[in-house]
């Protein structure tokens, strides 16, 4: 199959500056996601879509292409993620080059592995999928929270589906975690999206799994890769 990946990288950010290009112990954060793809081997094409001259000179440091930019409809604040994909493969389609698959890799996930990649494509043809979503197992059980009101009172707090319950005897409820998600061109376009018939959920540790979208998560990805040097 003719894979490619898709990493969005639009510039500026409004929760913090620059966040895709923000140093991550030692080197740009979307530098974890480029190398990630590019070592997996699965993909024909590992392309970052921006907006800006220096995240794409970043881009190509490590080894993306970068053959256009977005353009401006695509880089307001109300374009999402597939609008960019759509972008993206009408405008290979227009310059002649087509795929079967397409993964989007958001930048904010810098401890998706290659092996994480290669796993849900293994994922996708054992299950014949025509697509393939990262999910991990939530930190805390939905059936431990609630609402407050104004008194802060907690005598409606604990659910009734959760009274007399330890946490070991709770279902697993997992949440997107916004690693990975794989589909078929043909699928994509068929459904103007992933969630169809066939779409399976790749579990991934919560360690992989961190998303950074505050100085927070960037101190808790920091210290895990530190972890590994």
């Amino acid at each position: 199959m003719r894979n490619i990946a898709i990493i969005p990288a639009r510039s500026g950010s409004k929760g913090l500056a620059d966040k895709n290009i923000k140093e991550l112990a030692g080197r740009p954060l979307i530098a974890y996601t480029i190398e990630a793809a590019l070592k997996s081997e699965v993909f024909d094409t590992v392309m970052v879509s921006t907006d800006s001259v220096r995240y794409a000179q970043i881009a190509r440091e490590y080894g993306a292409e970068v053959p256009f930019f977005r353009s401006r409809e695509a880089s307001s604040d109300t374009a999402s993620s597939w609008d960019v994909v759509r972008e993206v493969l009408d405008k290979y389609q227009e310059a002649g080059k087509a795929f079967d698959t397409l993964m989007l890799l958001q930048p904010t996930s810098p401890l998706r592995t290659a092996q994480n990649i290669r796993e849900a494509y293994e994922e996708m043809e054992a299950k014949e999928a025509n697509a393939v979503v990262s999910l991990c197992e939530m930190e805390h059980s939905p059936q431990q929270c609630n609402v407050l009101p104004e008194d802060l009172s907690l005598e409606k707090f604990i659910r009734p589906s959760a009274k007399g319950k330890r946490r070991q005897e709770m279902e697993t409820f997992y949440r997107f975690n916004g690693a990975i998600y794989l589909v078929k061109v043909e699928t994509f376009r068929r459904n103007a999206g992933i969630y169809s018939d066939r779409c399976f959920a790749y579990l991934m540790g919560r360690r992989e799994s961190v998303d950074i979208d505050d100085e927070f998560d960037f101190a808790v990805a920091e210290s895990f890769l530190n972890m590994k040097q």
